[in-house]
């Protein structure tokens, strides 16, 4: 499975409208496979992203505020979107690898023990 967070520097985006970042993880078994790569986009762009997120195949969709419209979107594709989470992406990414992750979720910020 692959998901996708929002990225703003060290932190989940806190608007998927305005997100010109994001990074990208491999899960497999609950566990990282690989390393995240992050990507910058030309411009934030909810159509963009959206693209982006259909292009990758991604199945999950970690961020921070999104417009109803653009969550609509997702869950119609089956994407699943965990939302309005605050927080460093690496103890976001370690929260949700431990099944731990839900909307709404503010975690310290620190950072985490992954190695990216």
């Amino acid at each position: 499975m692959k998901i996708l967070i929002t990225a703003q520097g060290d932190f989940v985006a806190p608007r998927f409208d305005l997100t010109a970042e994001v990074v990208i993880a491999t899960v497999d078994r609950g566990m990282l496979a690989g390393k995240p790569r992050t990507i910058i986009m030309d411009r934030p762009s909810p159509e963009d992203l959206s693209n982006l997120i259909m292009e990758e195949g991604i199945s999950t969709v970690i961020c921070g505020g999104i417009e109803d419209r653009q969550y609509q979107f997702l869950t119609w594709k089956k994407i699943r979107v965990i939302d309005f989470v605050i927080g460093d992406y690496e103890s976001v990414l370690n929260q949700f690898l431990a099944g731990d992750l839900h909307p709404g979720d503010m975690l310290p910020l620190t950072r985490g023990d992954l190695s990216l």
